[in-house]
């Protein structure tokens, strides 16, 4: 479908609470719908899938519930490298690794090396990821690599300098659990992304919701900023 997809996965401790649960069964199950939703998107051919796993601002949660976090992060990527490789999905990441547990970043990087080489839609695992502070690491490494020489800090040079600077901004960022707001999620690469915004919690969500935003999407005029027109048919209103 050629397409990039980012998606805000909210609700799993609200879906919990309404159940009577503990927050961490929520994230349990939010992870089941995550495999989900990825099998769906795969299935629609879309290109690319960027998941809002855990935010830099993740850290304020109670230890207890980061660090279960962390741990389902690890059985997730130790468990389904047959789904990736029977699906051909290729898993990337975006965040700072360095300020993961030595573990966890030690299984997202052995997880993006063994999948490199399939050639079917990449899921980008947004983990310990913010949208400023990846603008700040681009930064910094756009000015470490100029050796002391002054350089012109432009758009194009940050956007070369992001975490996956070969990947293409997203088309689409959807948002379970009827928020209305980016949490720092893909801030320089979501410029001009449509936005859809469900109101079912993330664990109630399916593939059929997925395809409906995306059927939403699709009746969209992208203008990237211009101005759109009534005009003959055949001419463009971009």
């Amino acid at each position: 479908m050629g397409l990039h997809i980012g998606i805000i996965m909210d609700g799993n401790g609200r879906w919990a609470q309404a159940r009577g649960l503990v927050r961490t069964q929520g994230h349990r199950e939010g992870l089941k719908v995550a495999k989900q939703i990825v099998k769906a998107a795969s299935d629609l051919k879309i290109d690319f899938l960027t998941l809002y796993v855990f935010s830099t601002e993740n850290w304020k949660r109670t230890a207890d519930e980061v660090g279960f976090i962390m741990g389902l992060v690890r059985q997730y990527l130790k468990s389904e490298f047959n789904f990736c490789r029977e699906n051909h999905i290729r898993v990337r990441h975006t965040g700072d690794l360095s300020r993961l547990p030595t573990d966890v970043a030690k299984d997202i990087a052995d997880v993006c090396r063994d999948t490199e080489m399939f050639t079917g839609m990449q899921v980008i695992l947004a983990l310990n990821y913010g949208g400023r502070d990846e603008i700040v690491r681009a930064v910094n490494r756009a000015l470490t690599g100029t050796a002391g020489k002054e350089i012109d800090i432009n758009e194009t040079v940050i956007a070369d300098h992001l975490d996956n600077p070969d990947i293409p901004d997203p088309d689409l960022i959807i948002r379970t659990a009827g928020e209305y707001r980016i949490s720092n999620f893909l801030l320089w690469e979501s410029a001009y992304s449509e936005y859809y915004i469900s109101e079912k919690l993330w664990p109630d969500w399916s593939g059929a919701d997925l395809a409906e935003a995306i059927e939403n999407f699709q009746k969209r005029e992208r203008r990237y900023g211009g101005a759109s027109y009534l005009s003959a048919p055949g001419v463009s209103h971009e």
